[in-house]
């Protein structure tokens, strides 16, 4: 029977919000990060861990999650203001890792949702681009880049991982003009 609910369409109307992770949703995180990396691609065990060390990023950074009530549909990882979260980010640059969308929950927008989230961020915090790594596999993930404006940064592509060189993409963001600022929540 859970079979058959899981199959039935979400109604439209269920709002999906993109907020902070919370301490508690940490495990639940890990394990949809690693339901949307090994839906497509086979990962090595550093890998695997590095997807579960939700609570490690979160002290450090800010994990994203984007949720319809209780349900998490995605995540991605953002540095807080003024830092970086990879050696691919340079002054002025926001840089995201690890998003990822629940296999469950893939076609209904959420990686768009949540990378224009980061995009928000950048323009509020007044940096001039967004940039992040992907792996040389992750097609539908380049083509949802490529389709919200990011292109290829091809003279930072130096990282060599297992299955090949990474991928450096960008999207050049304006600032939010000041008297209509968007409204976050970050810690």
């Amino acid at each position: 029977m859970s079979e058959l609910l899981e199959a039935v369409p979400r109604p439209a109307s269920a709002a999906v919000v993109v907020r902070l992770v919370e301490p508690a949703e940490h495990e639940a995180v890990g394990d949809l990060l690693e339901r949307a990396y090994t839906a497509d691609y086979a990962i090595g065990d550093e890998y695997r861990a590095s997807l579960h060390a939700v609570a490690e990023r979160a002290a450090e950074h800010q994990v994203w999650v984007a949720a319809r009530g209780n349900e998490l549909l995605g995540s991605v990882a953002t540095p807080r203001l003024g830092r970086t979260i990879s050696p691919l980010a340079q002054p002025g640059e926001l840089d995201f890792r690890l998003l990822g969308v629940d296999p469950s929950a893939r076609g209904q927008g959420v990686g768009r949702l949540l990378t224009r989230h980061v995009v928000g961020l950048a323009r509020e915090r007044g940096l001039v681009r967004v940039v992040m790594n992907s792996g040389p596999r992750m097609l539908p993930a380049h083509a949802l880049y490529a389709s919200l404006g990011f292109r290829r940064l091809h003279e930072r592509e130096t990282r060599v991982v297992e299955g090949g060189t990474l991928l450096a993409f960008g999207l050049d963001v304006a600032p939010d003009h000041p008297t209509h600022p968007t409204h976050r929540t970050e810690s």
